[in-house]
């Protein structure tokens, strides 16, 4: 799998500048993900584009960020560092089968993220005060599909998935806090799987969250790889 490629198709930054055959990208500050440097092959002027991205997100009044994975520039990283960037969030990628067992929960799935799947994927994974506007035009920027665990008209756990060819990237897995260890994100991986028609799948997850890397080692998920960021 190209997961680069995959990751920046799959959480579309909605503005995007192409400089030397690098990404910069820019989604009003929501995540990294969508706000960063994709950079892959080698531009002619390597100094120059790295000038080039951080006078791009000077301009808009963000910190200068490089996404580094799998496919980025070789020697790359040493670079950032003697820049003065910092690693930020290692991620680890992870791929597993669609076949799996039925959702032990009843899973409301949608194409279209409706207010409480927003609200309730917001309230633990957002981070940012206004930010989102810029979330939600992120998730919708690609078809998808919008899975959650109700209960009494709340979106109490939350997922996404994104068809891209014979593989599903899932995203935005996040259960409230008060309704944890009760398996409803694994019913909800579980029906976005089954609802998606593909063969395979890919998540990512931070490698700091070992309980959310159980849950996906427990449905089949390997690890095969994995990317970070260089802040600065």
């Amino acid at each position: 799998m190209d997961f680069d490629l995959l990751v920046h198709e799959a959480w579309p930054a909605y503005e995007r500048v192409d400089h030397d055959g690098w990404v910069l990208r820019y989604a009003g500050g929501v995540t990294k993900r969508a706000n960063s440097v994709l950079p892959l092959g080698r531009p002619a002027d390597l100094t120059g584009a790295i000038e080039a991205a951080e006078a791009f997100y000077a301009g808009k009044g963000e910190r200068s960020v490089f996404s580094v994975g799998p496919g980025a520039l070789a020697g790359l990283d040493d670079v950032l560092d003697a820049r003065g960037y910092e690693v930020v969030d290692p991620t680890v990628l992870m791929v597993g089968s669609c076949d799996v067992a039925p959702a032990g929960h009843a899973v409301r799935v949608e194409r279209s993220p409706w207010p409480a799947w927003m609200e309730s994927w917001w309230a633990v994974d957002g981070r940012y005060d206004d930010g989102m506007p810029a979330a939600e035009q992120i998730c919708t920027g690609v078809p998808a599909l919008y899975a959650a665990v109700e209960e009494d008209g709340r979106a109490v756990a939350v997922g996404r998935g994104v068809p891209q060819g014979d593989t599903l990237g899932i995203y935005c897995m996040a259960t409230l806090p008060e309704a944890r260890r009760r398996g409803l994100a694994r019913s909800v991986l579980r029906e976005l799987l089954r609802r998606s028609g593909a063969r395979s799948a890919y998540l990512s997850v931070t490698g700091r969250n070992a309980a959310a890397q159980g849950l996906y080692r427990s449905e089949g998920f390997e690890a095969r790889g994995g990317y970070h960021y260089r802040a600065r």
